[in-house]
């Protein structure tokens, strides 16, 4: 491994503008899957992919531990220049995914029988959507494999093959969609075959992709691959991120369970509203992304000004993002809403809101790249403990806040947990620091 480029705007920019750009795709297959099965000319089988995708999302986002801890223990290796470990955490990724991937596989029915019992449909699109998540369960494994890949390709600040792997799936889902769906008419079934074969065909992409990793011996050396220390902290940094990834889900959760409890009418404004953080999150991650790659690879070396400079430098276009994204909302915001809800009622409540949107930005993009940072550096103890220390903050403040507010005081109080986990977070940050100045022994570990 050669000297890293110097640490500029244009390095953090080639790792960014990729991830970015993948994102804004993300949203097109949804359109196009629901779109395509529209066309059936009945209501069950939208309802079907619908949930039927949201419960297999629900179940895989378990997972999304694996591309970000593989991204700050890859980028921390490339940085040591323990190329025999980059090649040893690839090897370990795809282990982790596809053993979780079969698992899935395997306990498909209660898998399906528990989310069906938290969320009941009726009998025509329950079964329906059995029948799609039958089919798309089988390609578990290439999914949660690709979570290691993509974060071990973003460690090495390769995300234009991230975003080459993102087009591919999506446009083969996309004309396979049309094809089975349209062309010879398989419906429901038609939808989960073209995701199964598209989701496959990512991964053969992204092994492809991935090929420098398997040109050594290391990616097959046991002594390597299996060496306990090193597994035991990828599975310690792995089950950091996991309480901190579920506790964050359930104060989103949580509020909109809240949210329920003000009617039908402001329970839809608020679920358009946070499409707006939804958009808000997609336009972060390239620059969190590069604070992750770019954080572990100085915190590997050891270089403390390096790894100061990679948080500034992409902390910096963070901010910026945040600003013309709070600017944008103010301007162009009840322009969305009208465009996203036909019904005067739900508009009128979600324009009243919308000043908790300006300001979410602005208020939460501390918390949204100090997450970057600290996986970057696998400070995920930190993580995990200022995630707990947020999640009591925010419903020690939100019950009270409702009751004397109401719906006002349920986005407050979510405002209130962004601010809770970026200070907190800022606290525990010299400490990062300070650890980058100690000398290397063995993996980088959370203290």
């Amino acid at each position: 491994m050669g000297d890293p480029p110097a640490l500029t705007h244009r390095r953090v920019l080639a790792i960014a503008t990729p991830i970015v750009i993948s994102n804004a795709t993300v949203p097109i297959l949804g359109i196009v899957d629901t779109g395509v099965v529209g066309q059936l000319g009945e209501a069950a089988p939208i309802g079907a992919v619908g949930i039927g995708a949201i419960i297999l999302s629900s179940i895989y986002w378990i997972f999304g531990f694996l591309r970000m801890g593989t991204t700050g223990l890859t980028s921390q290796a490339k940085g040591a220049r323990q190329a025999d470990e980059v090649q040893a955490l690839l090897s370990r990724a795809l282990l982790i995914g596809f053993t979780a991937g079969f698992v899935n596989i395997l306990t498909q029915v209660f898998l399906f029988h528990g989310a069906f019992l938290i969320s009941p449909a009726s009998v025509e699109v329950e079964g329906l959507a059995r029948d799609y998540m039958a089919i798309r369960v089988w390609s578990a494994p290439a999914t949660i494999a690709l979570y290691g890949i993509t974060g071990w390709l973003i460690a090495l600040e390769r995300t234009k093959a991230v975003l080459g792997i993102q087009v591919l799936m999506n446009g083969a889902n996309i004309v396979l969609d049309l094809v089975f769906v349209l062309g010879f008419d398989w419906g429901v079934q038609g939808v989960a075959f073209a995701t199964f074969i598209a989701e496959w065909a990512g991964l053969g992409l992204g092994l492809w992709l991935c090929r420098e990793g398997f040109k050594g011996q290391a990616w097959r050396q046991p002594a390597l691959v299996f060496d306990m220390a090193r597994i035991k902290h990828m599975a310690a940094v792995n089950t950091d991120i996991l309480i901190r990834s579920v506790l964050l889900q359930a104060v989103f959760v949580s509020f909109l369970f809240y949210g329920a409890d003000f009617g039908d009418v402001q329970l839809a404004a608020n679920q358009i509203l946070l499409q707006f953080l939804h958009v808000t999150g997609h336009a972060l991650d390239g620059f969190a992304f590069a604070a992750e790659a770019l954080v572990g690879q100085a915190m590997g070396s050891r270089a403390r000004q390096a790894l100061r400079r990679a948080a500034i430098l992409s902390s910096l276009w963070g901010v910026a993002i945040c600003i013309v994204l709070a600017i944008c909302f103010a301007l162009f915001g009840p322009a969305i809403v009208g465009a996203m809800a036909k019904s005067a009622e739900v508009q009128a409540a979600a324009r009243v809101y919308l000043p908790y949107m300006v300001a979410a930005p602005v208020v939460g993009v501390a918390a949204w790249m100090l997450d970057g940072i600290f996986i970057g550096a696998t400070r995920t103890r930190d993580m995990r403990n200022m995630m707990i220390l947020s999640t009591v903050i925010y419903f020690a403040s939100v019950i009270p806040l409702m009751a004397s507010f109401g719906n006002h005081g349920l986005w407050i109080g979510l405002l209130i947990s962004f601010v809770a986990r970026g200070v907190s977070l800022a606290v525990r940050y010299p400490a990062l620091e300070a650890q980058a100045d100690q000398k290397r022994s063995g993996p980088v570990a959370a203290p």
